[in-house]
C-alpha cells in the first residue's frame, strides 16, 4: 500500500465528528467583528484540533464571506492538524507547473501543501524580512486560489505586522461613472516568479514595471482576470487589483491605462479601506483572497519570524 499524502493523512488523522469527546458543540464558538475596522473578525473559544460541527463550519463560512477575514486565537498545532482544519474550507491551492507560486518546487511546480512564510534558515526563507505591497495572492494563474489561512508560529519583537484591504469597500467608494467605466474591463497581472527568473525584459531602476506598456516584451503567461471581480458568495463586486504587480489592460491603450492603473492604486490605499493585525503567537488569520488584498510591514533582519500559510483553491474570476 502507498504512503498518503500529507493532505490524506491529515484527515485520516484528525478526530471523527462522530465521537462525542472529540466534537467540539458550536456553541462554545463565538464570532465577534473588530470594532471600526474596514473589515475582520475575532473568532473565540474554537479549538482548531476538534472536530467542528456543520453548524459550525457554515456559521464560519457565512462570516467570512461577511467579515473577509477571520482570526481564531490561541491555537496550538502542528501541520497535519493545521491541514485537517484547513481542509473543512475548501480543497488545496495546487498550481500548474507553467504557473510559478510561493514556495514552489522546481520541478514539479508545485509548492507543499503547508508553505512556511519565514525568514529563518531552515524554514523557507520566502519572504525575507522586507516590505510586502498589497497584493491578492496567486493573481496571475488561471484559477487563482479562494483564500489563505495563516498560522503564527515564531514572531519577531518589532514590526511584521500584515494589514489587510477591503477592496469591497474600495470599490463601492469609486464615483458611478469611474465604477460603469471600468465593469467590463479584463486585467492581466503577469507573474512576478516568471519576472524575476527572466534576464531579459524591461525593468525600471532594476525593480519589476508597474505596467506592461506595448513596446515592452511580455514575461511568462498572460491571463485575464476582471478588474471588477464578483464574490462567488455574496454576489458583491471589488476592485481586484495589487499594488506594484506589473499588470496590462486588455485592449486599453497603455498610456492611458498606466493611468488608470495608478489612480485606481492611489484610491486602494486608502487607510478606510484596511485593517492591521499585531500578530499573537498562536493565531490564524483566515482571509477571503477574491475580494481582499493584504501587505506586511518590514520587520528587523536579526529577528525570527515563521508563520504557516495554506491556500485554498478557487475558481475562475468572474
Amino acid at each position: 500500500m502507498s504512503s498518503l499524502t500529507p493532505l490524506s493523512q491529515a484527515i485520516h488523522n484528525a478526530p471523527r465528528w462522530h465521537e462525542p469527546k472529540h466534537l467540539q458543540p458550536s456553541e462554545e464558538i463565538q464570532i465577534q467583528p473588530l470594532d471600526h475596522a474596514a473589515l475582520g473578525a475575532i473568532v473565540t473559544g474554537l479549538d482548531a484540533k476538534k472536530a467542528q460541527t456543520g453548524e459550525t463550519i457554515f456559521k464560519l463560512k457565512q462570516a467570512l464571506a461577511q467579515h473577509l477575514v477571520l482570526i481564531f486565537k490561541k491555537q496550538q498545532l502542528d501541520d497535519l492538524q493545521f491541514l485537517a482544519f484547513a481542509s473543512y474550507f475548501g480543497s488545496i491551492f495546487r498550481p500548474s507547473k507553467d504557473n510559478p507560486v510561493l514556495g514552489y518546487d522546481l520541478e514539479t511546480g508545485v509548492p507543499p501543501d503547508v508553505v512556511p512564510v519565514s525568514n529563518a534558515v531552515g524554514q523557507g526563507d520566502y519572504t525575507g524580512h522586507g516590505e510586502l505591497a498589497p497584493h491578492a495572492d496567486h493573481q496571475w494563474t488561471p484559477l487563482p486560489s479562494f483564500g489563505s489561512l495563516l498560522y503564527a508560529i515564531e514572531l519577531p519583537k518589532a514590526g511584521g505586522k500584515t494589514s489587510w484591504i477591503n477592496t469591497i469597500a474600495a470599490y463601492e467608494a469609486l464615483d458611478d461613472d469611474l465604477k460603469q467605466h471600468i465593469r467590463s474591463l479584463q486585467l492581466i497581472t503577469y507573474n512576478p516568479f516568471v519576472r524575476a527568473q527572466s534576464n531579459n525584459g524591461s525593468k525600471a531602476n532594476g525593480h519589476t514595471p508597474l505596467y506592461r506598456f506595448d513596446d515592452q516584451p511580455v514575461v511568462g503567461h498572460a491571463y485575464p482576470h476582471p478588474l471588477v471581480r464578483t464574490h462567488a458568495e455574496s454576489g458583491r463586486s471589488a476592485l481586484w487589483l495589487s499594488a506594484k504587480n506589473e499588470v496590462e489592460l486588455v485592449n486599453y491603450n497603455d498610456i492611458a491605462g498606466a493611468e488608470l492603473i495608478a489612480r485606481l492604486r492611489e484610491h486602494l490605499a486608502q487607510p478606510e479601506f484596511r485593517y492591521t493585525h499585531d500578530w499573537e503567537v498562536g493565531d490564524i488569520v483566515f482571509w477571503d483572497n477574491q475580494v481582499t488584498l493584504h501587505a506586511r510591514k518590514p520587520f528587523p533582519s536579526e529577528q525570527r519570524r515563521l508563520l504557516k500559510r495554506i491556500s485554498l483553491a478557487g475558481g475562475r474570476p468572474f
